[in-house]
């Protein structure tokens, strides 16, 4: 079962995921994009998001995972790769959250590789105080402390993910 504090609400989300969208489609204005999430985490984030884009959108999945449990195990697995072309596409990589940014930058290293007119990334929650490595992220929602989020796409063991809102995991003993 999960305890703890409520961080943000369905209603705090949704300001910002239209705030985001906003100010994506700003910069896009006249383009199209190629929207790429990072599953699964991202799923629900992503979702919202590009459906508040007001410009053409085409829609990629990357399935990585580099956690366990509550830790990362620093390995980064890519279990599904983006099927669209990339070379010569604006590139939006869009992901539920960055903390040591091992992983994001591996992912943003393997979209550059493949020649992207553009890539920029939006992530709903940063947790800045665990960065290990830098990576440039265009669009943040939210900054978060060093704690355990889950909810809206954000897991503890696959679970939690279809909370509307985004709580502290603090598992029951």
């Amino acid at each position: 079962m999960i305890t703890g504090r409520p961080l943000f609400t369905t209603e705090q989300i949704h300001d910002k995921v239209t705030e985001l969208a906003g100010a994506i489609s700003r910069d896009y204005e006249g383009k199209e994009i190629l929207a790429i999430g990072i599953m699964k985490g991202a799923l629900v984030f992503f979702a919202d998001i590009i459906r508040a884009l007001k410009l053409p959108v085409t829609v990629d999945l990357i399935i990585a995972s580099s956690y366990y449990k509550t830790a990362s195990s620093g390995k980064i697995s890519i279990h599904y790769e983006p099927l669209e072309p990339i070379k010569g596409k604006n590139v939006l990589l869009i992901d539920d959250i960055i903390d040591t940014g091992v992983s994001l930058n591996h992912l943003r290293d393997r979209i550059l590789s493949q020649k992207p007119e553009s890539l920029k990334i939006c992530v709903l929650l940063d947790k800045r105080e665990r960065r290990i490595t830098d990576v440039p992220v265009d669009y943040t929602g939210f900054h978060i402390p060093n704690e355990y989020v889950v909810g809206y796409g954000l897991d503890y063991e696959n679970r939690y993910r279809n909370l509307p809102y985004i709580a502290v995991f603090k598992k029951e003993t």
